[in-house]
């Protein structure tokens, strides 16, 4: 059986150590290196140590997950990343994955998780759970091509779908549409359906995909920052 090779970067020494011990006791999994930021682990990868998957905290000091990721998906796309976080936020998941990731998995996790999130994205190139739309990830992750089958979105449809890329409240998208918090729930149960999602991420990530709300996002991962 193959040995996939793993970097492991995050800020707590304890968690990251358990981490690598965790890794290496998968048997085809080995650890290659550990950081504990951002800086530290663009210093092994210009050494030339490029790992099959790295594991990748969010917060950590100097340089952190989000400007690692993407430092990774610009000059090191073939690299696959696995965020682990405690962050469990739509702004979180969202952001990262416009920054390139592969798969996001909580912290909290059990090990089985974590075996099957590297299994999967080894296997098929992304890894799905509860927090994520799978199909709509392998998408952005791939860079297809392939139109979505005609939808018929009204304007105040896209207008609320370009509302709910950003931190806002659904009270306060309807405060913004002009509209009642009952019609800005037709607005995102009847986008549910059309779009077959089930969780505004998802809505997200399908904005991202056809390029929606491109220009929004950027902004806002800007005031994130």
């Amino acid at each position: 059986m193959k040995a996939y090779t793993v970097g492991v970067a995050d800020d707590h020494s304890l968690m990251r150590q358990g981490l690598v011990e965790l890794v290496n006791s998968f048997g085809n999994y080995q650890v290659v290196f550990q950081a504990g930021n951002g800086s530290e682990l663009i210093e092994y990868i210009e050494k030339a140590i490029l790992p099959d998957i790295i594991l990748l905290d969010i917060n950590m000091p100097g340089k952190d997950g989000f400007e690692t990721a993407l430092w990774l998906k610009q000059y090191h796309p073939g690299i696959k990343v696995i965020a682990v976080s405690m962050l469990s936020s739509e702004a979180a998941i969202l952001r990262m994955l416009r920054n390139g990731v592969s798969g996001y998995i909580l912290k909290m996790s059990d090990a089985g998780d974590l075996k099957e999130a590297l299994d999967s994205v080894m296997k098929k190139g992304f890894h799905y759970s509860q927090l994520l739309t799978g199909h709509l990830l392998h998408a952005i992750q791939k860079g297809e091509n392939n139109k979505p089958p005609v939808l018929e979105l009204t304007e105040r449809e896209i207008e609320f779908l370009k509302y709910a890329c950003t931190e806002m409240t659904y009270r306060e998208i309807a405060g913004k549409m002009f509209v009642s918090p009952r019609t800005v729930d037709g607005y995102r149960d009847n986008l549910f359906e059309k779009l077959n999602v089930q969780t505004r991420v998802g809505l997200a990530i399908f904005a991202i995909k056809n390029a929606i709300v491109s220009i929004e996002l950027d902004a806002v991962s800007r005031a994130m920052s």
